[in-house]
């Protein structure tokens, strides 16, 4: 049994997630984490049902999880991420001495990396892995750790109001939709669409992007899973150029010039035989389904761009 924190034990858990999520990308289940071993033993990273996980004997935590949430309940990325591109963690309980919350304290202290399980989908269990992350501050009147996806020595120093701190904020926040946003998002909407294009119901995600319905930069671009859509990469990019519309009743549209077009098989069974076509592929829960005010938002930009086009 161990009784104390072994040396190399979170390096060696950092590259055994890093291989097993192909750098992040992919998501993992319980059953998957729990196949880690160190010294040819079984060890648990992942906390079994609370948030924090210290391991008896550690003095700092290794892990942490968020559970996962659907839409309309309490969004995890919406509430953990904040203004200045970094992340909030609440406390175990409302003791700020709790061990749980002492074990993070000590990770802040020693500036050790933790790994953060982030729940993207329930029945299984599943997982986005983001690790290292380091907590780099604590905001006691809200009860809560100050968390980023690089070392504290790396946070610019965000109390000085400079020219800098306009470009710091920008730069930490571009970073944290980097490594955290980005494969989040596309994990939970894969997972809704059960890893197929929504379009013509492709099966390999290899193939697929989690495209925003209303990009991530508008106001209304959530990150969430009803602002998303699993498509096919030649689809997305269709659907981003506004070469390809979808109405807010499911109905795939394609721009009338280039359903004119002659240009070979790609254009014409990959997007002209779309034209009047119904998604093939949505969520099964209604409550993971496209936004149709989010459709619509982006069906009249279709509409505009596809009246300029014909008419330049």
């Amino acid at each position: 049994m161990v009784t104390d924190e072994p040396d190399g034990l979170r390096s060696t858990a950092l590259d055994w997630l890093q291989m097993r999520t192909e750098d992040g990308r992919e998501p993992v289940t319980r059953e998957d984490i729990l196949d880690f071993r160190f010294n040819d033993e079984p060890f648990r990273l992942q906390p079994p049902y609370q948030g924090i996980w210290k391991p008896k004997g550690f003095d700092a935590v290794l892990s942490i999880q968020t559970v996962f949430r659907r839409p309309g309940e309490q969004r995890p990325y919406e509430d953990a991420v904040g203004a200045d591109g970094l992340f909030r963690y609440k406390w175990r309980g409302e003791d700020p001495n709790h061990s749980e919350n002492r074990g993070l304290r000590e990770a802040m202290r020693q500036r050790l990396p933790i790994i953060w399980f982030w729940g993207i989908a329930m029945s299984p269990a599943r997982f986005q892995v983001i690790a290292p992350v380091f907590v780099v501050g604590e905001e006691p009147e809200h009860k809560q750790f100050v968390l980023a996806t690089v070392d504290q020595e790396d946070v610019p120093d965000l109390n000085e109001y400079s020219a800098l701190e306009l470009a710091a904020r920008k730069y930490i926040y571009r970073m944290a939709k980097t490594r955290v946003h980005q494969p989040v998002f596309r994990s939970t909407v894969l997972t809704a669409y059960e890893n197929r294009c929504t379009v013509c119901s492709l099966g390999h995600p290899q193939l697929l992007d989690a495209a925003h319905i209303v990009p991530d930069k508008d106001p209304n671009g959530i990150a969430s899973v009803v602002n998303g859509l699993s498509m096919y990469k030649i689809h997305h990019a269709a659907f981003d150029g506004y070469f390809l519309g979808i109405r807010p009743d499911y109905v795939v549209e394609i721009r009338n010039d280039l359903l004119e077009e002659i240009d070979g098989p790609m254009l014409k069974h990959g997007l002209q035989e779309l034209h009047g076509r119904q998604l093939m592929t949505i969520p099964k829960s209604r409550r993971e389904r496209p936004s149709r005010d989010h459709l619509e938002e982006k069906y009249e930009l279709f509409r505009t761009a596809t009246v300029k086009d014909v008419t330049a």
